[in-house]
């Protein structure tokens, strides 16, 4: 047991330990054991000895031995502390998830610098499960919308899944050049994404599929799959973009986190089938989005009723799913796609309905993505953006959201 330290200064005031616990930083969550509320109580003895007491999310938080040399490195170093004496706790649900809420506006205060445009509209296109069609979705809406002369970048976000490049039929490889600095000189070289033309619009086209065979199987875990989706932001030279859709792997695990920490203005189209079931995965989706603070824009319904040569509509995968999801969030039915084999057949060929197909499913395409161009998510001029109105307003809502917290938490 280590022995108290002789010292002759007077000891701090619980102020001064408090202001030096802020340097303190939780490694896991990026923010101060302090103001991530962390530390409940702190107790100054006569004899120099502080008592403080931190509270971790779980009990067998995998940074505690980090905290705890933070914690008494930087403490004892402080004139009149003779010793640091540390209890642990462990957070209650509502406890943790206000921790939760602090660590997620942080990091969207402090989101790192990327290549993507301050006045693109980034729209992620996810799902709460695979095997609803969402890369279909996304790289029908990215035609239809570069159809009407905008330039739209696409993301493949669904690294172990990649099928954007089959499903636009470009086969070409990711290039690297160096970039002119602002000196003249060639600096980092940065990634260039694949193009293709859409009528009068540009598709800009990025994906881990013009880096390795659609047969080969991607062994990584998490941390890697959230690294390459950083290179992608940060890495690829994506240029002027009216619009980014992202094209989200399926489920809320750490790629939706990164994306929401890298691009903290992303907007949520939800994808989900006529299914009850695959509508109550989907809305997982959502409820992570409004966790990181993201707006869901709208609910998607694809897969909706085959409709025969003679008329006859049949629900192949039941009815409601869509219409429930949307009225479960809170978020607009945007358009219910009906299941046709001409887009299958556009996406094995390499050429989305969407851009000159014909038919009820191409249609729909066409009209969620004026209503996206129209309604829902106008494209911005750069002089548009209001950052700090955005950010003031989001700040009362996590401010009012905290209040309530510790409201219920001291009732």
């Amino acid at each position: 047991m280590a022995t108290a330290k002789p010292t002759t200064a007077p000891p701090p005031g619980r102020d001064e330990v408090e202001e030096v616990l802020r340097s303190v930083i939780d490694p896991e969550l990026g923010a101060d054991i302090v103001s991530l509320g962390m530390v409940p109580s702190i107790l100054v003895h006569s004899d120099g000895i502080v008592n403080v007491e931190i509270k971790l999310t779980i009990s067998g938080c995998p940074m505690r031995a980090e905290i705890q040399k933070e914690v008494k490195d930087r403490v004892e170093l402080h004139p009149g502390v003779s010793k640091v004496k540390i209890t642990w706790g462990e957070m209650n649900s509502e406890e943790r998830s206000e921790v939760m809420t602090k660590a997620r506006w942080n990091a969207r205060e402090n989101a790192a610098a990327t290549e993507v445009p301050a006045n693109c509209k980034v729209l992620a296109i996810a799902s709460g499960k695979g095997g609803v069609g969402k890369s279909s979705v996304t790289v029908n809406l990215a035609a239809a919308i570069a159809a009407t002369g905008l330039t739209v970048g696409v993301l493949d976000a669904d690294i172990w899944g990649f099928s954007v490049p089959r499903l636009l039929g470009i086969s070409d490889r990711l290039e690297a050049h160096p970039v002119t600095g602002d000196d003249g000189e060639p600096g980092i070289p940065k990634i260039f994404p694949n193009e293709r033309r859409v009528g009068e619009g540009l598709l800009k086209v990025v994906s881990t599929g013009f880096m390795v065979d659609e047969e080969t199987a991607l062994m990584w875990r998490g941390l890697m799959l959230t690294k390459a989706v950083e290179q992608f932001l940060r890495d690829v030279r994506w240029g002027e973009l009216d619009y980014l859709l992202i094209d989200m792997p399926p489920g809320t695990g750490d790629v939706q986190m990164g994306l929401a920490r890298m691009l903290p203005s992303t907007e949520l189209l939800v994808i989900t089938t006529p299914a009850l079931a695959a509508q109550k995965v989907a809305q997982r989706a959502a409820d992570m989005a409004r966790r990181s603070f993201l707006k869901v824009l709208g609910v998607i319904e694809n897969m909706s009723a085959f409709t025969c040569e003679h008329g006859e509509s049949y629900p192949l995968f039941g009815s409601g799913g869509g219409a429930a999801l949307a009225e479960a969030i809170g978020s607009p039915l945007l358009g219910q796609i009906p299941l046709e084999p001409t887009v299958a057949a556009g996406n094995d060929a390499g050429n989305p309905v969407a851009i000159e197909g014909t038919g009820a499913a191409a249609d729909m395409f066409r009209s969620i993505a004026q209503r996206i161009i129209t309604d829902i998510a106008p494209p911005s001029e750069p002089n548009d953006i209001d950052m700090a109105g955005c950010t003031a307003h989001l700040s009362d809502g996590v401010n009012e959201a905290f209040v309530k917290v510790s409201a219920r938490s001291k009732g």
